[in-house]
């Protein structure tokens, strides 16, 4: 018992109340914060992925523009196509080296025009093939016929043929090194003749550095892919195994860039226009995430010392308020047990300190009505005796009662002549028990009527009475005060702390076997804990001594004749199944319904 007073205790009440408080505030601010600070990160990232993305798409679209112009300038020198057609047809060797010289140094021209230039080839239709390369000295690889990227520039229709990064050089078998192939047909421009093919090999780093301006973290793959999904250029040296499926991905339609992060990567794309490839950017989203760690970590700090300080300040206002009443209820503890004399000292909160002073004076006042109560014991004991002495009969209340009335029926007074009236029967049949504790529903409802007179008159309009019982019942038989009692109590509980007109019905019903009268009120009702306690009451037969009349939902204290008293007079009367049965909903009313059998 004292572990679980100490459990209630207003310190440890406040304490849980403060602390709950402050810590769900502390975590909810934190938790906003935290998500705020997230989406502003990944909104940024996804910013700067996007805007990486769309320079990197950018300088791939200079750089292809610059290779496209090379193979035009190719195509478009007449005097290549010249030397290349003359070299068709059988000539003088000596003229023939002379030609081959000048077309190699045509190629030569366009190759230190740039710097990235790796490789020049021609190859003619008839399988002629001229190089400009840094190592000549290489060896051609002779079954380039058969070769994909071969066909792939035989089929094309003079429109470039970008065919994408390789390992090594398509022609030369012993130079070694990556490079960028891109080709297309040659066309002799009067005949419209196809001449041969051109393509070049070129230094493959200004596209992979570019690539790489699109990672964000050291474990972003970007991937450069063609129309049907083949893998042009990456970074790093991936195997195809790890390559992903760019299937499901998002493709970009014109010069948009779109940004996904609906998965467990962030994924940017974008699409190259000169070439038809699109760009993908994929980036883990745990390396994102990893970058709030540290957020995270300060944030979870921030909140550790928080909920400390909450605790201090919990504890400190917990303390504050308890302690003076502690002190109070110590000495309300010595009031219980007759002392008087004592006082509570304290300075807090002006409410506590109000209470305090109020309790000093409400002791103060008790010890002077007790001494008071004290001195004037002996008159009223005298005073008792004479009234005993006196024995006044209730006919002469009963007398005095009708006498005021007609004195105020002579004034033309009704209304307080009715009450005075309803007040002397009232107390006429409640005293007259003559004929033992049977009565009829008739006098009973006559009784009902008197106490609703005087309820309307001193409510003044706040409750109506409605009264529907068929004339068949009014004879039926029934113990004396038990109709009056229920409706008391329905005034009293339910009707009088309305803040608006009440209505009290009474009806009966009945069936084969039972006749009901029931006793209806749209007052304040009970809550379930109420009404089960009550309902209990009637089962156990509680008698008075335990205050359990309809005042249990909060009038206790009156002893009057109660609900379980009537309930269990009509059980001695006419049998255990018969009684009282209670109904009550909180906000809505309560309902009292009188079980008797048929008469």
């Amino acid at each position: 018992m004292a572990r679980s007073r100490g459990r209630h205790s207003i310190y440890n009440r406040l304490f849980l109340l403060f602390l709950s408080c402050m810590t769900i505030l502390i975590v909810v601010v934190s938790f906003l914060y935290y998500k705020k600070t997230t989406d502003i990160i990944h909104t940024k990232i996804s910013d700067m992925a996007e805007k990486n993305i769309s320079q990197t798409v950018g300088l791939f679209d200079l750089l292809l523009e610059g290779y496209d112009s090379v193979t035009k300038s190719l195509n478009s020198n007449y005097e290549l196509l010249r030397l290349i057609e003359a070299r068709e047809k059988v000539q003088d060797p000596a003229v023939s080296v002379i030609d081959e010289r000048s077309i190699t140094n045509i190629l030569g021209a366009v190759y230190y025009s740039r710097d990235d230039i790796i490789g020049i080839h021609v190859i003619t239709n008839s399988g002629k093939m001229y190089n400009y390369e840094k190592r000549y000295v290489g060896v051609i690889d002779m079954n380039y016929t058969n070769a994909d990227w071969y066909n792939k520039l035989r089929s094309s229709t003079g429109e470039m043929v970008w065919l994408g990064l390789f390992n090594n050089s398509v022609m030369n078998t012993v130079q070694d090194g990556p490079v960028f192939v891109f080709g297309r047909q040659l066309y002799d421009l009067t005949t419209y003749k196809k001449v041969g093919i051109v393509f070049i090999e070129t230094n493959p780093k200004p596209i992979l550095s570019a690539l790489s301006n699109v990672t964000i973290s050291p474990n972003s793959q970007v991937y450069i892919v063609d129309e049907q999904d083949r893998v042009v250029a990456s970074t790093g040296n991936q195997e195809a195994s790890a390559m992903p499926s760019f299937n499901g991905l998002p493709r970009p339609k014109n010069n948009k860039i779109v940004v996904d992060n609906r998965t467990d990567q962030l994924i940017v794309s974008a699409k190259a226009a000169m070439a038809g490839w699109t760009v993908f950017g994929l980036t883990p989203k745990k390396d994102i995430n990893a970058e709030l760690e540290g957020t995270r970590q300060y944030l979870l700090i921030v909140i550790g010392a928080l909920i400390l300080l909450s605790i201090a300040i919990a504890s400190l206002v917990s303390r504050t308020i308890a302690s003076p009443l502690k002190l109070l209820i110590r000495e309300m503890k010595q009031v219980e047990m007759g002392n008087f004399k004592g006082a509570v000292n304290v300075k807090s909160f002006d409410e506590i300190n109000s209470l305090v002073a109020s309790f000093n004076r409400m002791v103060h006042r008790m010890d002077e009505l007790i001494e008071g109560i004290t001195l004037a014991s002996i008159s009223e004991k005298n005073a008792e005796l004479q009234a005993l002495q006196s024995q006044v009969n209730p006919h002469f209340l009963y007398n005095t009662l009708d006498m005021i009335y007609w004195m105020l029926d002579e004034r033309e007074n009704d209304r307080l002549g009715r009450v005075i009236l309803a007040l002397s029967h009232m107390f006429r049949y409640s005293s007259d028990w003559q004929e033992a504790s049977r009565t009829t529903l008739r006098q009973e409802l006559d009784q009902m009527r008197h106490y609703m007179t005087i309820i309307e008159s001193r409510l003044e309009g706040r409750v109506s009475t409605a009264i529907q019982v068929d004339d068949q019942w009014l004879d039926a038989v029934m113990p004396k005060m038990t109709i009056q009692p229920i409706i008391e109590n329905a005034v009293k509980s339910g009707l009088e702390p309305l803040g608006r007109p009440g209505k009290l019905r009474v009806y009966t019903e009945a069936d084969e076997t039972e006749l009901r009268i029931v006793i209806a009120d749209d007052g304040i009702g009970m809550d379930e804990e109420k009404l089960a306690y009550l309902r209990s009451c009637l089962l156990e037969g509680k008698q008075e001594s335990q205050r359990t009349e309809l005042q249990t939902a909060g009038h206790q204290g009156r002893k009057g004749i109660g609900l379980p008293n009537v309930h269990r007079r009509i059980a001695l009367m006419y049998g255990e199944r018969y009684g009282l049965r209670i109904d009550s909903k909180q906000g809505e009313g309560t309902t009292v319904i009188i079980v008797m059998p048929l008469p």
